[in-house]
């Protein structure tokens, strides 16, 4: 039989399997809607077969469709380690991987890690999508990132988690504040200031609450936010105080915002990579996956934060 199909149009049938959408397969590959579904009808004309079944609302692999995704899939991924291991590929490898992640993990993970792997692979295109814990989940889950950065989904069944560290929250403050020389300060403490919180549905709040709960005398917030991006910016600004993870923090000697640990309790969470159980990653995303899981995490930030000022002793 003759090959009237090409790499490309497997390709297009592979995201269009991956994210049941043709506008969603045609925006990853770069193509128009009419030339992704060009791809998909030359593919199916080749074979002779239907692969896909298109209504307004989504679309779903036939039968025969999901019998040949498997295998394309594998095809795929063996033509891409064949190039991985041609010497000198790396260098004019091009490809697409998609990370999901929480704001607050850019500067602690991704610029070094990227840096590192574009140093490699430096026609990879590496996208970011910067979301909320809750929108990381669903992203990784739906397939619409290889693989994401986050502190929730250990208790998905769906997706497998690989802890890299536990990281403490902590106060932030502006330097002339008046927390700002603490050693420590409890969550009780923050009640005597204007305090700034992100909403309920983030997942810091929801972290934040759970270990708080049945505890009297809590700050209540002045302020609410959807992002940490957002709260730094509001006590920045001199309208309060936050409790952020200590990665949120900015590097040390920042002008203006310095972090306190905050305790009674201390509250902590796991920062971890998650994937998709029972996905294989292509290996372009596998090969930045395992760069992340390598990473070594940095002394001392993941505890306390990395800005604090020198501390004067507790005033009473």
């Amino acid at each position: 039989m003759a090959i009237n199909f090409n790499l490309n149009d497997l390709q297009a049938f592979r995201a269009v399997a991956e994210l049941s959408s043709f506008r969603k397969a045609a925006d990853a590959l770069h193509v128009s809607q009419p030339a992704f579904s060009r791809r998909i009808e030359k593919l199916e004309e080749a074979l002779g077969v239907k692969l896909l079944e298109r209504t307004t609302r989504k679309v779903e692999l036939t039968a025969i469709g999901r019998d040949f995704d498997r295998k394309v899939q594998q095809l795929l991924d063996e033509l891409d380690n064949t190039l991985l291991g041609i010497r000198g590929v790396g260098s004019t490898r091009m490809g697409e991987v998609t990370i999901a992640c929480v704001p607050s993990t850019v500067y602690y993970f991704i610029s070094h890690v990227i840096s590192r792997y574009r140093e490699q692979y430096p026609k990879i295109r590496v996208k970011i999508f910067d979301a909320s814990a809750n929108e990381v989940l669903s992203a990784v889950s739906r397939g619409e990132a290889d693989f994401g950065l986050n502190f929730m989904g250990a208790q998905e069944p769906d997706i497998e988690f690989k802890p890299l560290l536990e990281e403490r929250f902590v106060a932030a403050c502006r330097r002339d504040h008046a927390m700002a020389r603490k050693r420590r300060v409890s969550w009780a403490e923050l009640a005597k200031y204007d305090y700034i919180s992100v909403s309920k549905a983030s997942g810091n709040r929801l972290l934040i609450d759970q270990a708080l709960s049945g505890q009297a005398g809590l700050p209540q917030n002045i302020y609410e936010a959807q992002h940490v991006t957002t709260m730094l910016g509001l006590v920045e600004a001199g309208l309060g105080v936050a409790a952020v993870p200590a990665m949120a923090m900015p590097a040390p000697g920042h002008p203006l915002l310095v972090s306190v640990p905050l305790v009674d309790p201390i509250i902590t969470r796991k920062v971890g990579l998650i994937r998709r159980k029972g996905r294989s990653l292509s290996p372009a995303a596998l090969q930045l996956y395992e760069f992340f899981a390598e990473m070594k995490p940095k002394r001392g930030k993941a505890a306390e934060g990395p800005s604090a000022a020198p501390r004067a002793p507790d005033r009473p």
